[in-house]
């Protein structure tokens, strides 16, 4: 992650609550216009907060997955009014399936790339903070399972390398001898996972986790910065959710394409999305721009 992204350092609640607005609106508003503004923010987001994993993440799996999912839904649906030409069993190719099919495809992958922002952020000591006391065994579990996989990750890979130093390599030798080797990583992994898990119990045991009394430690304040960003994101959470009440957000894609709107309001709604999406971007561009001036100031 950056080592310099100033919306992770907001309040937990301020980073749950505007995840949980960006992604209902990401999945609820298909409107061409606001599909394109949210995937363009959440793609340059990810992009800063990951670097070129995000790039080699988004053109390994999220274009396929695009390219896969504009494709299935017009050989499938064959709804809407303007035929193109027809298959050879007979089905017409429409224009509606085809964009509704492009623009399902958008917002499939501007979740997962919201997703993948919100795993940056939200670490685990956030999300224990915020559903501790509400929740605190589901708020442990969902807290130790999102760092499971990338521990267990990075584990099996220094048994990996460990073992390829003393000549046991997977990849290398006849099938049952990497079969072999294999093996004895996997139980190397089993084992560690094993005694991490009886650690991890006597930790928590020796830190009086369960006791009804017990208090927790917490470095997160919320202050008038904090305040300030929430406000923020309802104001926008409240106007885009009564122009989506009042139509002004509104796109039919069947029968036939209807709902493109150039009036004041519409574009207003557009401009307030637009701000709410790339809220995180123009705090980190703010912070960077304000970092260099007090370095040149030096």
């Amino acid at each position: 992650m950056s080592e310099r992204d100033t919306f992770s350092d907001y309040h937990p609640s301020v980073n749950m609550i505007y995840f949980v607005v960006v992604l209902a609106f990401s999945m609820i508003l298909m409107h061409p216009i606001c599909l394109v503004i949210s995937l363009l923010s959440a793609f340059s987001y990810a992009l800063y907060l990951n670097g070129r994993k995000a790039w080699r993440f988004n053109l390994r799996y999220m274009l396929p997955l695009l390219i896969l999912t504009a494709l299935l839904n017009p050989a499938f649906n064959h709804r809407g009014m303007t035929i193109l030409t027809y298959f050879k069993n007979g089905n017409p190719l429409t224009l509606e399936s085809i964009v509704y099919g492009i623009a399902a495809a958008l917002m499939l992958i501007t979740v997962i790339s919201w997703f993948s922002c919100f795993n940056a952020v939200m670490t685990s000591d956030k999300f224990v903070y915020l559903f501790g006391r509400i929740i605190p065994a589901l708020s442990l579990i969902l807290s130790m399972s999102l760092r499971l996989v990338p521990r267990y990750r990075a584990q099996i890979r220094v048994i990996t390398d460990a073992q390829r130093c003393i000549g046991r390599d997977v990849s290398t030798g006849g099938l049952l001898r990497r079969a072999r080797h294999g093996i004895r990583i996997l139980s190397i992994m089993v084992t560690w996972a094993l005694e991490n898990a009886i650690e991890t119990a006597d930790s928590m045991k020796c830190r009086g986790y369960g006791l009804p009394k017990r208090t927790a430690f917490s470095i997160f304040r919320f202050d008038r910065r904090d305040l300030s960003a929430l406000l923020f994101v309802l104001i926008c959470g409240g106007y885009l959710t009564a122009g989506t009440v009042s139509g002004g957000l509104g796109f039919l894609y069947y029968p036939m394409l209807e709902g493109v709107r150039t009036g004041t309001y519409a574009i207003s709604l557009f401009v307030c999305y637009c701000a709410l999406c790339l809220m995180p971007l123009a705090l980190n561009v703010r912070e960077d721009r304000k970092w260099k001036s007090l370095r040149s100031n030096i």
